[in-house]
């Protein structure tokens, strides 16, 4: 048996360059090639970084799906059905919307595929392919296989899991609704044999939010002290509360995290159930307490909830240019399918389209909604400006000034600077990236 795994991108047509920054690893592919039997041949695709060959000679396609990659991945599937080949997808999208994508597949995997992978396998072997599996949310014992990397041109970062879900329930999260607003740790002792085995410069914890055991973050961080790591990754701002937590993740290497503060309106983060979040007590004493112990913040806002309104920009903008933000992300809401959001906005009739992902000129940055306090075009351009001025030179020049006197580790001020000029290139780039079917005729047959 030959086994394919694909990685679709967003808004990308064959031989053309993709346009995105973050550029990681797909840790599923490694997880499922490492509970892949050795008699079965396996073979990769990064639609992101290369081109897909549709004559290879494989049995079976596996696709993972996520709801921006989702039409350029029902063509590529499709592509290999008319050739003969039987498809399997996966991914959050999937789970959210299997029958859509049985579509364009043989059959769909909801939920952590790790638990029945060798069931599904068995299955095609002896052509009784199920249309429909669920995988539960539990953690294999085996490491990911990283082999099936090799030639592939990833970030310098390794990428590893210490948790999966989040105990929140924000309205607009995929995760939470994935994960049933629930959080699964990851025994120590695995992390730490993963994290001995790859040797890594700079690792990212994958986990949506890694401080939703505090008690489990403190035990890591205590065994990642005698290894002599740097990481990052993403949590909340209540990490800023607990000195021991925070001083645990210091001398454990931790060099920056990524804090959704989403909005600076107390009246958008009580509709987004994030009212917690201002509830921790002076957000700047917060921030400058992380910055003091030389981590940085990759900090994320959310526009578009029913009392933004343009001073609301100008005064996240200001605050983001204040504490000189590692990275900042000023991204439009999008009501991904399966979440609260979703729902809501569908039953107040504000969806312009059901399915956005799939409109024939949908694209990057379109605002698929419409929002109560602007326009949406209005909304669309006010995200591209905040980009913009956060990401001019002269605020990058000053945010880095703040960063080598914040921590004066050289690798990690060479990656401020490269990602944040390779973020600041790609802003008009990505705007009116095609996403739905504009994308049709995509591919080299």
């Amino acid at each position: 048996m030959k086994i394919l795994f694909i990685t679709p991108a967003i808004g990308k047509k064959d031989n053309e360059k993709y346009i995105g920054t973050w550029k990681m690893e797909p840790l599923t592919v490694a997880t499922l090639k490492s509970l892949t039997p050795k008699n079965i041949e396996t073979f990769f695709f990064d639609d992101r970084i290369e081109n897909i060959d549709y004559n290879i000679d494989v049995d079976l396609v596996l696709i993972s799906v996520e709801t921006y990659t989702a039409h350029r991945a029902y063509i590529i599937a499709d592509t290999f059905r008319n050739k003969g080949k039987k498809v399997i997808m996966g991914g959050y999208h999937v789970q959210a919307i299997p029958d859509e994508a049985l579509e364009h597949a043989d059959s769909v995997i909801s939920g952590n595929a790790e638990m029945i992978w060798k069931t599904v396998l068995n299955d095609f072997s002896e052509n009784k392919l199920k249309q429909k599996y669920y995988g539960e949310n539990k953690f294999s014992d085996i490491l990911p296989d990283r082999s099936i990397f090799k030639g592939k041109k990833y970030l310098p970062l390794s990428l590893i899991e210490t948790g999966r879900g989040c105990p929140n329930n924000c309205e607009f999260c995929s995760i939470t609704t994935f994960y049933n607003h629930k959080y699964t740790a990851r025994p120590i002792e695995k992390i730490i044999e993963e994290i001995k085995q790859i040797k890594p410069k700079m690792i990212f914890f994958v986990d949506d939010n890694i401080c939703a055991n505090k008690e489990h973050l403190k035990d890591l961080c205590r065994a990642l002290i005698p290894l002599k790591i740097s990481w990052t990754s993403q949590t909340a701002l209540n990490v800023a509360q607990d000195d021991e937590l925070l001083d645990l993740m210091a001398k454990s290497g931790c060099k920056n995290i990524l804090i959704g503060f989403e909005s600076m309106d107390e009246r958008n983060l009580d509709q987004m159930n994030k009212s917690w979040n201002y509830k921790l007590g002076e957000t700047d004493a917060l921030i400058e307490k992380i910055h003091k112990k030389g981590i940085s913040i990759y900090a994320t806002f959310l526009f578009g909830f029913d009392f933004d309104n343009p001073q609301n920009f100008r005064r996240t903008i200001d605050f983001a240019l204040k504490h000189k933000f590692f990275y900042a992300a000023f991204n439009h809401l999008l009501p991904f399918p399966g979440t609260p959001l979703y729902q809501r906005l569908k039953n107040e009739n504000r969806l312009l389209y059901d399915k956005w992902w799939l409109k024939d000129d949908y694209k990057y940055g379109d605002i698929p909604y419409k929002p109560l306090a602007m326009p949406y075009m209005e909304l669309r351009n006010y995200c591209a400006d905040a980009r913009r001025e956060f990401f001019s030179v002269k605020n990058i020049i000053k945010r880095g000034i703040a960063q080598f006197l914040r921590n004066k580790d050289l690798f990690l001020l060479m990656i401020f600077f490269t990602q944040n000029f390779n973020l600041r290139r790609e802003i008009d780039e990505k705007l009116n990236l095609p996403v739905g079917k504009g994308l049709d005729n995509a591919v080299s047959k």
